[in-house]
């Protein structure tokens, strides 16, 4: 199982040459993420689980005027389990700016379970509404066709994903903009005295493939080290971004991190579990710019706080049996 792992981190790191930039919203906590990741955690973990991040990246990156600077990624995700029909459900709600750009998602998925192994292997889906928005451009010619002015779109798109859940390892990934949903934004012909008159622009959203991995390594009863990785690629542009690290738990009650963004920035981070059962995890992630830090700031900082409902026992009464009557 370890091999697993490790090769697909040695995919990762041969992969890195080719790294070019950001495609989708990028989480330094991609590890306790798996719902955003890929459609098929849902429920895999075998409890509900409920998170809530919040990143700004590039903190005090500011537009000359107006609307601009730092991207800003509000995220919401639910994963919860169906034993009885050996499935899962889950849901994302998203918000990110980036500069002139705000993405509003709301996405619904299911999963469907089976045992392999020692494991557990789920096939996922999802479907849900994109809302992309416009706005805020201050072009050089008033009537330029090619700048939108404030306008939006919203679409239907889907998307699919496989895991692998193991007590010591996981393995999983995502694909997203399946149907490739093409959105509309208004502007202004040029002036021709009367009134302008309207064009449209549009924006395809690319299949963007999502690949992560993990290994709990236990050290010691105190101590366990989770390397992990995550692969992000644009397929139509045939960019990507890679990223590796690893976090050490101690006393299954605080965490810390390292990790890099290869091509980009260097990035840590801490955490603790609260709460009976650990139910409750508080986290923050740190990220220094290593790469073109002069067009960029330096830090990103990034919060997360999740929760995890116990899970379910067996209600089930076990049957009264007797030499005339089973109950």
């Amino acid at each position: 199982m370890r091999r697993i792992c490790l090769s697909l981190t040695i995919l990762c790191l041969l992969a890195s040459v080719l790294a070019k930039a950001q495609q989708v919203p990028q989480f330094s906590h991609y590890g306790f993420n798996g719902q955003f990741i890929s459609p098929a955690y849902s429920g895999v973990s075998g409890q509900t689980e409920l998170n809530v991040l919040y990143r700004y990246q590039w903190l005090g990156y500011d537009g000359a005027f107006d609307a601009g600077g730092s991207p800003k990624t509000a995220l919401f995700t639910l994963s919860a389990p169906l034993p009885t029909l050996k499935s899962g459900v889950g849901v994302i709600v998203m918000k990110d700016e980036i500069g002139a750009v705000d993405v509003f998602q709301a996405q619904l998925s299911y999963a469907y379970h089976v045992s392999v192994g020692t494991g557990t292997l789920s096939l996922g889906v999802q479907g849900g509404m994109t809302n992309m928005s416009k706005g805020g451009y201050r072009p050089n010619n008033e009537n330029d066709p090619k700048v939108p002015f404030n306008s939006s779109d919203r679409k239907f798109d889907m998307g699919a994903g496989v895991w692998y859940q193991h007590a010591k390892w996981y393995v999983g990934a995502g694909l997203v903009n399946l149907l490739g949903a093409t959105y509309e934004f208004e502007g202004r012909a040029a002036d021709t005295g009367a009134e302008p008159a309207t064009v449209r622009g549009t924006v395809t959203g690319e299949k963007h493939l999502m690949v992560t991995g993990g290994y709990h390594w236990e050290l010691s009863d105190a101590v366990t080290v989770t390397p992990t990785a995550i692969l992000k690629q644009d397929l139509q542009a045939n960019t990507n971004s890679i990223e590796a690290g690893a976090r050490a738990t101690f006393n299954n009650k605080f965490w810390g991190g390292l990790g890099y963004r290869f091509e980009e920035a260097a990035t840590a981070m801490l955490g603790i579990y609260l709460l009976k059962d650990n139910a409750l995890s508080f986290g923050y992630a740190f990220d220094y710019t290593v790469v073109d830090a002069n067009a960029k700031s330096p830090t990103s900082h990034e919060v997360m706080l999740g929760y995890r409902l116990p899970k379910s026992k067996n209600t089930t009464k076990p049957p009264v049996r007797t030499p005339r009557y089973n109950f």
